[in-house]
């Protein structure tokens, strides 16, 4: 019981300590958040395309592969939606990310969340396009998306020290059109 209290006290203390400290300015923060994502715009859409992946056992998989994309909360986080169909029309692949950017760090985040796995990475915007890493033991997997006009092209690669990358995925889309997703039709407030 003495513990319990314990936690509860010291918990109260640290929010305290952070009342004191101030919260962030949304005044600042939300303006901030906006221009940070206005770099990844160029995602916004639905696309649609190729793309393949190399299987463990070498072979090659194609799927027919969409991407929608589109802001949320007054334009200060983007989401991204990617479904990969096969021959016959059904779904294969699924997978869906945040993107937000902290001003107090400066960086942007992703939280992705694909095949029963979740997963938290450094994404950064480029004059091109955007990358993205996954770290897996001592290899690291890269994503490099090039993104010119309405044609959307990402490639992924497995890093092993010493050794040169090893391509295993490669993404080929094009701009279908404007989407209203994720912020078009929000539920109405009336029955």
């Amino acid at each position: 019981m003495l513990r319990i209290a314990a936690c509860l006290i010291s918990l109260s203390l640290i929010g305290t300590t952070a009342l004191a400290n101030g919260r962030p300015d949304p005044a600042k923060t939300l303006p901030a958040q906006r221009e940070a994502q206005s770099r990844l715009a160029v995602m916004d859409g639905e696309w649609r395309g190729t793309a393949w992946t190399l299987l463990p056992n070498g072979e090659k998989h194609t799927l027919t592969q969409t991407e929608r994309v589109g802001t949320l909360l007054d334009g200060t986080i983007r989401l991204v939606e990617g479904r990969g169909y096969t021959a016959e029309g059904t779904t294969a692949f699924n997978a869906f990310a945040v993107i937000s950017y902290n001003p107090a760090t400066q960086t942007y985040s992703m939280r992705s969340h694909a095949q029963g796995q979740t997963g938290d990475f450094t994404i950064k915007p480029s004059d091109t396009g955007f990358s993205w890493e996954i770290p897996a033991g001592p290899m690291t997997i890269r994503y490099t998306a090039t993104i010119k006009g309405k044609q959307w092209r990402e490639v992924g690669e497995r890093i092993m020290p010493g050794r040169d990358p090893v391509q295993f995925f490669e993404m080929n889309l094009e701009r279908i059109g404007d989407s209203s997703w994720p912020a078009g039709a929000p539920v109405s407030p009336k029955p």
